[in-house]
């Protein structure tokens, strides 16, 4: 696999995802067999699609147990194979608390989680139908977080493993909006998703408040491209689906989500 010729398509600081993805598909290919990655991001399931669509042998097919889910894990195999639900290992954990005395919120949740030490590649998305709330882990997982996670926030808690087809139908809170830039940088797109001054967006970043892809990023000219997740906090967060040309005036047309705060 000409390692080259695919990063240049990408970004340089997304090569080490690059390698290990390549890495995978390597290993699916030279030992005819399924491989199964972490939890990834949907900027990183593009790069991998990419990947194969440059490198063609290895079939991929991505799960993360809800509708519409935002990370999935990713199962690349040969030709020969046809995947099941078991090969994503995937688990399903009801939060249990008392609804009628308490609320959670979704950053208490991952706060909780991400305290007692998992790493964030072992878990899917966290999601709530307006009083129940749900996440994704895999199967390894479960015991160890009933173990240890006992209380998220203030609030007493308890985990239970539940089939995957119990699953709720989470609240929808993109907004797709259709809106034109004059150019792909960062500053562009948040000062357009936002309505703010490229000074404010300036400051934002300065401050350590914007993350591209859940990395922290402070570069106001980096350059944003289709399937990018950018947090602001204090704002929310929205992602780039497409890109829809060029209007007459140079704008750049684009389809985005955004999920407010």
């Amino acid at each position: 696999m000409d390692k080259q010729l695919i990063y240049q398509h990408f970004r340089s600081e997304e090569t080490p995802v690059i390698d290990e993805l390549i890495s995978f598909i390597s290993q699916a290919s030279t030992e005819y067999r399924p491989v199964l990655t972490n939890f990834l991001n949907p900027r990183e399931v593009y790069i991998a699609q990419t990947i194969l669509n440059i490198e063609p042998g290895i079939k991929m097919k991505t799960d993360g147990l809800f509708t519409k889910a935002e990370r999935q894990r990713i199962l690349f195999y040969p030709e020969y194979y046809v995947p099941n639900e078991d090969d994503f290992d995937l688990a399903l954990v009801w939060i249990k608390y008392p609804i009628k005395f308490a609320t959670l919120k979704h950053s208490q949740i991952l706060g909780a989680l991400m305290h007692v030490g998992i790493d964030r590649s072992l878990l899917g998305d966290i999601v709530s139908d307006g009083e129940k709330w749900q996440f994704v882990t895999t199967a390894k997982m479960v015991n160890f977080l009933k173990l240890q996670i006992e209380q998220v926030g203030k609030v007493k808690v308890h985990l239970e493993e539940i089939a995957r087809n119990n699953s709720i139908l989470a609240v929808d809170e993109w907004q797709g909006i259709q809106m034109s830039v004059s150019s792909l940088r960062l500053d562009a797109l948040i000062a357009g998703v936002y309505n703010l001054s490229r000074k404010h967006v300036k400051d934002l970043l300065a401050s350590k408040k914007i993350s591209l892809n859940w990395m922290n990023i402070e570069k106001p000219d980096a350059e944003i491209a289709e399937h990018d997740i950018i947090s602001v906090r204090g704002y929310g967060r929205f992602r780039l689906n497409t890109l829809q040309g060029v209007s007459k005036k140079g704008k750049i047309r684009m389809e985005v989500d955004v999920l407010k705060k």
